[in-house]
């Protein structure tokens, strides 16, 4: 199922929502029909909390199904319902916008190329996958510029084909050419997406709805 919308008046929804296969995670102050909409579309329990102050979730926190990375400066109280759910870490890095910088399904995790090494080997240990730093298409921010599920990824028109079998290779799925939101090239900030199904930004066109469902898998 594929759905579309703005958030607080942006289509570039994938900077306030994180979400795995179990949960998502929105700023407070969501209306009913956008939180029933997700919850719906993305098969999934909804939590609504903020990040330190910051209402950008998106972009602060990224899943997998075994653990969670969440930016330093956020507290242990902003994000006590994953506690007891899977692994959580707060990153203590330079690079801690966490959701903009690391790409992850359940096999494997490529994040920015500037993390500290010993960061590397944390993340690994709570996403619980083979952890490896790198680029797509010339952008660091990994995690703004692709979609990954356990089904496909998305990347953008600027990858090359070497990159394409790269990625199809860490983590184990087809991988899609498209852009979102009318032709932005930064898919994990245009939407939000995991097994069952997609939330998009109120710019994307039929046309990448169509990329995009069939680059995830997603049955209408």
């Amino acid at each position: 199922m594929i759905s579309k919308f703005s958030i607080f008046g942006s289509p570039f929804i994938g900077v306030y929502i994180a979400a795995n296969n179990n949960l998502a995670i929105v700023p407070r102050g969501f209306d009913e029909w956008h939180r029933e909409k997700i919850k719906k579309v993305l098969n999934v329990e909804l939590y609504e909390t903020s990040l330190g102050g910051s209402n950008l979730i998106g972009s602060l926190a990224v899943m997998n199904s075994n653990g969670a990375l969440i930016t330093n400066f956020a507290s242990e109280s902003d994000v006590q319902f994953l506690m007891d759910k899977m692994n959580v870490l707060f990153v203590e890095d330079k690079i801690n916008a966490v959701g903009n910088d690391v790409l992850a399904n359940d096999k494997a995790a490529l994040v920015h190329i500037d993390f500290d090494s010993a960061t590397l080997k944390l993340i690994e240990d709570v996403l619980d996958v083979e952890v490896v730093k790198g680029e797509i298409g010339g952008i660091k921010t990994v995690g703004s510029a692709a979609v990954v599920t356990n089904k496909g990824m998305l990347v953008h028109p600027e990858t090359d084909d070497s990159e394409l079998e790269f990625l199809k290779g860490l983590f184990g799925v087809p991988v899609y050419i498209t852009t979102a939101n009318y032709g932005s090239k930064y898919l994990g900030a245009s939407l939000v997406a995991n097994d069952y199904g997609a939330v998009v930004g109120e710019s994307t066109s039929t046309v990448e709805i169509d990329r995009i469902e069939n680059g995830l898998d997603i049955i209408s």
